[in-house]
């Protein structure tokens, strides 16, 4: 996802550190200041990689910047869920 943000230095903070909470900053561009009467003003460009989770659970430690859902094994998991979806029917 890409985002272009605008606003002063503070907001400009405020707006990457709430969408971190929730994406991982692929990319963050420089800082480009504004004229006229948005003088004051910056605007900045973010590429976003949004995650299932964006912090580790509680009981999960997080491994370097690895987010999301964890990996699994779709044979296994098939496997399994035909072994317990089918039922024999009786005198079949």
């Amino acid at each position: 996802m890409e985002v272009w943000l605008t606003g002063t230095p503070a907001e400009l903070d405020a707006a990457t550190t709430a969408l971190t909470a929730v994406a991982y900053v692929a990319m963050q561009g420089e800082r480009h200041p504004l004229v006229g009467v948005d003088a004051g003003r910056y605007r900045a460009y973010l590429r976003l990689a949004l995650t299932a989770t964006a912090h580790p659970a509680p009981d999960r430690p997080a491994q370097g910047r690895v987010q999301g859902a964890a990996l699994i094994d779709l044979d296994t998991a098939r496997a399994a869920r035909r072994t317990t979806t089918r039922k024999e029917k009786p005198g079949a």
